[in-house]
This record gives C-alpha cells, structure tokens and sequence, in this order.
C-alpha cells in the first residue's frame, strides 16, 4: 500500500510538468495492473456466486481526477456570488400549461416618450397604457404595450419602466432577444449584456377562471357561493391571475415587485464590484505599505459609494411600499407577497450593512492620505525655511566680508611711505 502511495504521489508530482495526453497512459496502466494484482488473488471474482468482489473490482476501475484538473479547482482564483434566486422548474411548469414572464433591467432609465412613438411606427405593438403611478402625475413613468399579431391563444404584453427595466409576459426567446436590442436606442447609461442576463428574472404564471379565486386568494370551486372574487394571487412561486382585461394592475403589481428585485441585483453587482476594486486598499493597511491610490481617486470612489446609496435608500421604493398602492389594499398585499418572495428587505438590509463598512473604510483610507498629503507640505514648509536660512546666511557672510574690505582699505591708503 506505501509503495502504491508513493507511485501515486510520484506521478501527481510529474503530471505537473508532463500534458494531458502523457499523463493520461500511466494511469491507465496503473488501474490495468490493479484490475490484474486483484483479479490474481481473488479467482473467485468472476463467480456469479459471489457479488461482492465482483462490485469491488468495478468500483477499483473508477477513473480518478487528473492532476492538471486538481490543481486547477485547488488553486482558481475565481470567486462567485451566492445564488440567491429561487429557481423553479420553469420547463416542467411549462408542461403543465404555466406560461413565463421575464424580467430584465438594462440601463438607468428610458425614454418611454421616444420608446412609444417608436413602437406606434413599427406597427407591432399597440400601446394599452401609459401613465404614472405617483400621486402628482408629474410624468409618465409606465408604458404597457400589447402584440397586435397573435401567435398563439394567451396574448403577450411587456411592461416598460422608466427606471431602465422591462418584463415580458408570454414571450418567446426571440422576441425578447430583439425588444432588447431595440431598447438600445432608447437607454441611458446602459448596462454589459453580461450583467443583464446573469441578473433577469424568470418567473411561472397561469391564467384560471374568475369564479375559481376567492378573496383570500385560494383556489375554490366554480360553485362557491363567495361573493366577492378576486383576480390573481401568489402562491409557491406562481402568479396565478384571471384572463380578463381587468387583471391589468394585477400584472402591473407583480411585474413592478419582479422589476425591483431586478434592479436590486444589478446594485448588488454593482456593490460587489466596488468592493473588489477596493480590496487591495485592505491588504495595504494590514501589511503597513503605502496605500496604491491617489486622493482623487478615492474621492470618486466615496462618490460612488454615496450615489449607490442615494439611489438605494433615496431614489428607489426598496424600503417601503409605492404610494401607488396607498389605496389599493389588494394590490398592496400582493407587492408585499412577491417582494417577500425574492428577500427584497432583507437584501436592502445586507446591501445597507456592507455599504456601511466600505463607507468606514473609504474614511480611513481618505484620512491616511490627508495626513500623508499634509506630512509632505509640511517637509516641503521645513525645507523652505531651511533654504530660506540657508540664503541669509550666505548674505550675511557676503555682507560682513564686503564691510571688512571697506575697513580695511582706507588704512593701507593712509599709510605714509
């Protein structure tokens, strides 16, 4: 067993210089040499009476790992993010008749107003809605459109938002692939395609009858005798909503809820993003060397750090409830549901929380380069006196030599021969 150890040990060590192909021929010859040396000693393993040897050499043939690929995972650098979604089988769903809504957001804001003309000429989609959702109806912030041409029979809407999202409603992957692109006209401060696709949303709905919901949401039968019904609810992950042309803010309410959770990610990305780029300031202070950033750039930094968090607590609903549903008790119930479904609280509080920490460590890093910055005007004040001194003293000896020759001169004239 030591000298099978040590073989092995000996052959990890040479794989590091040899490719692939070279390494891949000993261990094949090893594990023919294992099957033989047990098959050897055992002459009973190919008896169909006895199993147990038989599942003992299969399993001694179970190729093992590369070396080159040991490494590899041992010594990666790459780090990831916790996922942090709730996948569902959104194919077997599929099967069951549950249609798909995504949702993707792909810059900072749109210009709904250029987006809705644009749309009206292409004479694809006809616009169902465009309003606002505050109470001062200043501007416009929702643009809801529909396909004119049908592809099949439940019809496929799309949410715009001002705040740079979109959420598509039954869908296909073409479709959504060239909105997208189309969208591009229309953005600003657009985000990499990356960031955009690793961050969208696919969640299941289905439509049902408007006699099968009750009003605290559960799915009852068409002869109940509740009165008063309600058009869509939440439940296990899955929008379930009526087919009527009513059901309009009920899709609104669960698109705007998939749109934050959205947007919340690509600000998560973002944050993840600055702490890397901070994360050698860290090791600086820890080893005691000299911070490798300028005052200027730490400055942008912090204003980076202060214009996610402006646009988190401040720009965004991530803390409270719209006041669009200020009224709207139902609606209400169900934003809160879907947030709560994608942890949108409790990732504000995380976000909130690590924001906090790099705004600490953005102030001790600025004051560690004040206090350097002010150590050098204080070094370029000394040498400047010293220069200063340095020239008086030279006027005073040129000065006190000038004075002694003047002295002396009319002495040696005044001397008689």
């Amino acid at each position: 067993m030591n000298f099978a150890r040590l073989g092995l040990e000996q052959m990890v060590l040479r794989g590091l210089r040899t490719p692939r192909q070279q390494l891949q021929k000993p261990w094949m010859m090893m594990m023919m040499n294992r099957r033989l040396a047990s098959g050897a000693t055992s002459p009973a393993a190919s008896s169909p009476a006895d199993p147990a040897p038989k599942k003992q050499s299969q399993t001694a043939v179970k190729p093992l790992p590369l070396a080159e690929e040991r490494l590899e995972s041992i010594l990666s650098p790459i780090r990831t993010r916790i996922i942090r979604k709730k996948r569902l089988a959104i194919d077997e769903l599929s099967a069951l008749g549950f249609l798909n809504t995504r949702g993707y957001t792909t810059a900072e804001e749109y210009n709904l107003e250029d987006l809705q003309i644009a749309l009206r000429q292409q004479n694809l989609y006809e616009t169902k809605r465009f309003f606002s959702t505050d109470n001062l109806d200043v501007e416009q912030n929702v643009l809801f459109v529909a396909a004119k041409y049908p592809t099949g029979q439940q019809p496929r809407e799309i949410f715009f938002f001002r705040e740079g999202s979109v959420v598509f409603w039954n869908c296909s992957d073409i479709e959504t692939n060239n909105v997208l692109s189309f969208l591009r006209s229309f953005e600003r401060e657009s985000y990499v395609s990356a960031l955009v696709h690793g961050e969208s949303e696919v969640m299941p709905y289905t439509y049902i009858p408007s006699t099968a919901v009750d009003v605290e949401g559960d799915l009852v039968a068409e002869s109940s005798d509740f009165n008063v019904t309600s058009r869509a609810f939440f439940q296990n992950g899955k929008f379930f909503v009526t087919a009527d042309t009513d059901s309009f803010l009920y899709k609104y309410t669960f698109s705007n809820a998939m749109a934050q959770s959205i947007k919340l990610g690509i600000w998560e990305a973002t944050l993840d993003r600055y702490i890397d780029s901070i994360e050698h300031l860290t090791e600086d202070l820890k080893r005691g060397r000299r911070l490798r950033i300028s005052r200027a750039a730490m400055l942008r930094k912090t204003g980076e750090l202060f214009a996610l968090r402006h646009v988190i607590n401040l720009s965004s609903d991530l803390l409270d409830a719209p006041d669009f549903y200020w009224d709207r008790e139902e609606l209400e119930a169900l934003y809160l549901q879907v947030c709560s479904y994608f942890s949108i609280t409790r990732r504000t509080k995380v976000m909130n929380e690590k924001i906090n920490h790099c705004v600490e460590l953005a102030e001790l890093v600025s004051h560690n380069l004040n206090d350097a910055h002010h150590i050098r005007l204080e070094w370029m004040i000394i040498i400047l006196i010293m220069v200063e001194v340095g020239f008086e003293v030279l006027h005073f000896v040129s000065d006190h030599g000038d004075a002694h020759k003047l002295e002396v001169m009319p002495l040696a004239a005044s001397i008689p021969k």
